[in-house]
């Protein structure tokens, strides 16, 4: 059978300051009817400027395709007009965007938004296209379309978002769609709803799927073939099953060793070099803490809802949940960046929350953070040096320049980073570097205790196993102790001693890492789970998923009326109270 879609010899550069950028060079793939085709590879490698080169979405100038050509149902893209390609795009091919917030227009109701495509390339009347943007908002699963027909993006959370953008590319009914990383910026539950969704509508429409992606769990779930890119090249093609058993490629089984996996045992953790303290003793107890926000119109939104636990020093706690359950307020009401509404946070015997503003300063030498964006949390008008040694300079660490420069370029050694970059900005830097700044940040002080809040989301999959591995190095050199945020629970399993399961402002189960995901008893924990993909297409092949609904609320799991029972040795459940 002819392919529908054959890209043959694709080279597209970038031009800045009289210098050229090869970003695709010598591309070629082809799909077929109905079939699903993973491009995989790091940030960088080519992979959203291919599809865009497709949809001929490129900037022109500073981009231009040098050669190459992009056959689609026997016709050549490349050299349609631009007027000839808006008749193509959305009626033969649609585009799922990577971020639905910034691709969507937020003065413009999500309703409008889709029905102007179908009033575009149909040709109905403003009725009838209204009528089939309500069909197809009820077919992604969005509840009360024709209530939802009339709100703006803003009025959707990220999943909803995202199910709108697939409406909008699927209006038209295209032959082709092309999926630009469409589960990024997802929770795993709102992730496998998204996924079972496309294939859904493949298996109903017969559509073609060209699925951009560095999670290679969604990959063996999703794709029958897949193209591995690296630095604008191919540098191996195949079936799913062939790539995932047999790799060939270095920077392939580089890719697919980089993650841990969920169903995989963890490696037993190395003593500590430095001893962290008794472990009788907790070094952070929180009591009944509460973290309650007012949102106007004399409602309260309960982010922390009276929990409890203990970290031991030298021990990792893992924090898992959907976003929106808590997590990160808790890690940053324990740091007093919030100021908790009830309850006690005791740091090695003292209550942080009935410190004075000068004693937790003195504190705060003893406990840092590590943030999600690398890049926000760095000032970007601060050179490395300075990012860093403002902590030494606000703790008084270092009695010279010569002192505080030494001190730096200790840390950013500390962090596999070279002397040198404490004289960059911190937009010279990739990803996985500022994370390594932001590491080196918080160790600037010598601090005990640290919350890394969601450290890994917006790394590679390469670059989130050489971050881990540098805080267990970290942790094993200093004798750290971690609070690890994150939704990555294949990550967290493989860092952490224990794992706490938050929802909705609860802490609903509490484990050891291998405990909680062999015996996970909570029924919110069994569907977290049950939502990540394993990156192997013969266990995905045979995996049900227990999807999550829509809506999250504490009465779900009768939440308010549970309290955590020790179900067997330190192993940890809300149950409702008889």
């Amino acid at each position: 059978m002819e392919p529908i879609l054959k890209v043959n010899d694709l080279h597209v550069s970038f031009i800045s300051k009289d210098e050229e950028f090869a970003a695709v060079r010598g591309v070629s793939f082809d799909v077929h009817k109905g079939e699903t085709i993973g491009i995989v590879g790091e940030s960088g490698s080519g992979k959203s400027v291919t599809a865009r080169s497709i949809m001929r979405l490129l900037p022109s100038p500073p981009s231009y395709m040098k050669q190459g050509e992009i056959s689609f149902l026997g016709e050549n893209l490349a050299s349609k007009s631009e007027k000839e390609m808006e008749a193509i795009r959305g009626r033969d091919i649609g585009i799922i965007f990577q971020d639905p917030m910034t691709s969507l227009n937020p003065t413009i109701k999500i309703g409008k938004q889709i029905s102007e495509s179908i009033m575009k390339h149909q040709k109905l009347s403003k009725k009838a296209a209204k009528e089939q943007a309500i069909e197809m908002l009820k077919l992604v699963g969005i509840k009360d379309s024709e209530m939802r027909y009339n709100q703006y993006p803003h009025e959707f959370s990220g999943g909803m978002r995202q199910r709108v953008m697939i409406a909008i590319a699927l209006a038209c009914r295209p032959t082709l769609l092309i999926a630009d990383e469409p589960t990024t910026a997802l929770d795993v539950t709102v992730q496998a709803q998204i996924l079972n969704l496309m294939k859904d509508i493949q298996n109903r429409f017969g559509t073609s799927i060209i699925l951009i992606t560095h999670d290679l769990g969604v990959v063996a779930g999703m794709c029958d073939r897949v193209v591995v890119m690296k630095e604008g090249e191919v540098v191996e093609t195949g079936t799913t099953e062939d790539i995932f058993a047999q790799p060939k490629h270095p920077y392939t089984k580089k890719l697919l060793n980089a993650l841990p996996r969920l169903d995989e045992k963890k490696k037993p953790k190395p003593a500590p070099l430095l001893s962290s303290g008794s472990h009788s003793t907790p070094l952070l107890d929180v009591r009944s803490l509460k973290q309650y926000f007012d949102i106007g119109k004399g409602n309260t939104l309960k982010a922390v809802d009276n929990i409890s636990f203990q970290i031991n020093p030298g021990e990792t706690l893992g924090l898992v949940g959907e976003s929106g359950s808590g997590k990160s307020t808790t890690g940053r009401t324990i740091l007093r960046l919030y100021e908790p509404t009830d309850g006690d946070v005791i740091y090695q015997g003292m209550a942080l929350n009935r410190m004075s503003k000068a004693e937790m300063k003195t504190m705060r030498r003893h406990m840092q953070m590590i943030f999600q964006d690398p890049y926000s949390s760095l000032n970007p008008r601060f050179k490395v040096m300075d990012i860093i040694g403002e902590a030494l300079d606000i703790h008084q660490i270092t009695s010279s320049k010569a002192e505080r420069k030494r001190k730096v370029e200790e840390l950013l050694d500390m962090v596999g980073l070279e002397p040198a970059h404490a004289q960059r900005y911190p937009h010279e830097f990739s990803g996985g570097q500022r994370q390594r700044i932001g590491i080196a940040r918080a160790l600037a002080v010598n601090p005990k205790f640290i919350v890394c809040d969601e450290p890994l989301s917006a790394l590679d999959v390469s670059i989130q196993s050489q971050v881990v591995k540098l805080l267990e190095d970290l942790q094993q050199r200093l004798g750290l102790t971690y609070l690890f945020i994150a939704h990555d629970l294949s990550m967290v399993k493989h860092i952490s001693d224990r794992v706490a399961v938050m929802y909705s402002g609860k802490i609903v189960e509490l484990a050891g890492s291998e405990e909680l995901y062999a015996n996970p008893q909570h029924e919110y924990t069994k569907s977290l789970l049950a939502a990540i993909p394993i990156p192997d297409p013969k266990v995905e092949a045979k995996k049900k998923r227990v999807l999550m609904s829509e809506q999250t609320s504490a009465d779900k799991y009768n939440l308010r009326n549970s309290e955590l029972v020790e179900v067997s040795k330190g192993h940890w459940v809300a149950i409702p109270r008889s």
